[in-house]
């Protein structure tokens, strides 16, 4: 290398390097410290290392290279999403095989079992709504990559054990499957189910409540408005961390079009000089609570409207108890444990509860190992014990 070349390599070099550090200087910049934050306790260093850290723009760089190396060359995102044909997107939990994951569905559905009987001391009714898996109400955008074997009968499977164990399960599935010929019952870019979805699942479960375990309070009437569609990027984007740099080669989002339900009696409250559709139910409905649901982000999360949806099909108040991020069995836990269920039992309990949950591992360290244990033991296998015992 000449003289010159090497000058000129030198200059470049110092060049990327300043320019670099003025790049970063960004995210020294935009640091706002929160009141908490101080040199005494240790957040602010914190604090401002986490900030720097995320707007650091070689680290983003750096993210964003190999992101667009997996995503075009191997046509691959990070571990929590498997890409379909058509920018379909699918969380890998439906793909993926889990470790003792036959031990895990007899666990778990030992604990389904439980919460059965402990819900039908408080004569309470207990309905299953077992939500079928993405890749099995849209097997046709999957792609190369299949689905476990182990997942290939869970939701049939699932059902069966509901059946002899004489729990409510409505079939789900069927429903939904017509349904998707109409519009999208599922995100694209998303775990979870459309707000049109969440209808037919709300239809079906009011259904079964009618049918079965008809609901003795006064009926309330609720309407349901549809917004604007707006573009949404779904939770299975994340794993595909191409912003800002390569955005353009996301999937595109999908279009959300949210639902909002409100009760008549409130819609005629707010339309001056309009009477009040509901004739009084609102006033004079019974004050006990009819409904629970409890569940997933499919029900936490208002996106999906799920609740509403199930408040205007079963023409009841639904108090929600589901958690996001916590899977089903966590949140119904805590309701067994709850002042709620204790002081205002309601009538029918919805237990929403996605199929790829029934094989995964819970940690249940917050709870009384010796209550886990008694919950596992239901009545049937008590009733055997019994039988074995006079024989």
């Amino acid at each position: 290398m000449t003289r010159s070349l090497r000058i000129l390599y030198i200059a470049l070099f110092l060049g990327i390097l300043l320019s670099l550090g003025l790049w970063s200087l960004g995210g020294v910049f935009s640091y706002i410290r929160t009141p908490d934050a101080t040199l005494l306790n240790g957040r602010l260093a914190h604090s401002a290392e986490q900030h720097y850290d995320a707007e650091f723009p070689v680290k983003r760089l750096g993210t964003n290279l190999w992101a667009l190396l997996d995503f075009k060359v191997f046509h691959e995102g990070r571990p929590g999403v498997v890409l379909g044909k058509d920018q379909w997107l699918y969380t890998d939990e439906e793909f993926n095989p889990v470790a003792n994951g036959e031990q895990n569905e007899k666990d778990n559905f030992a604990l389904v079992e439980g919460v059965r009987d402990a819900l039908k001391k408080q004569n309470v009714k207990l309905i299953l709504a077992i939500i079928p898996a993405k890749t099995r109400l849209y097997p046709e955008h999957i792609g190369n990559e299949a689905p476990a074997s182990q997942h290939t009968d869970l939701y049939q499977q699932f059902h069966a054990s509901a059946r002899q164990a004489d729990i409510l399960a409505p079939d789900l599935l069927a429903p939904l499957q017509q349904a998707k010929n109409a519009g999208p019952v599922f995100l694209r870019t998303d775990t979870h189910w459309t707000p049109m979805g969440a209808e037919v699942a709300a239809q079906q479960l009011s259904d079964t409540i009618s049918k079965k375990t008809p609901l003795t309070t006064a009926p309330l009437h609720y309407v349901t408005e549809a917004l604007p569609s707006e573009p949404y990027k779904g939770d299975l984007t994340t794993f595909l961390p191409l912003d800002p740099l390569f955005s353009n080669l996301l999937p595109k989002p999908d279009d959300l079009s949210q639902r909002t339900t409100r009760q008549a009696s409130e819609v005629a409250k707010s339309a001056p000089g309009s009477s009040d559709p509901t004739g009084g139910d609102a006033l004079f409905s019974d004050a006990t609570v009819p409904v629970a649901l409890v569940g997933t982000s499919y029900s936490a999360n208002p996106h999906w409207n799920f609740l509403g949806a199930l408040q205007q099909a079963i023409g009841a108040d639904v108090v929600n108890y589901a958690e996001n991020g916590h899977g089903p069995i966590l949140p119904m836990l805590k309701y067994l444990q709850s002042d709620a269920l204790k002081n205002s039992p309601p009538q029918v309990v919805i237990w929403e509860f996605p199929e790829r949950y029934l094989p995964m591992a819970n940690d249940l360290s917050d709870f009384d190992p010796k209550w886990i244990t008694q919950l596992k033991t239901s009545e049937a296998t008590n009733d055997h014990l019994a039988l074995n015992a006079n024989e």
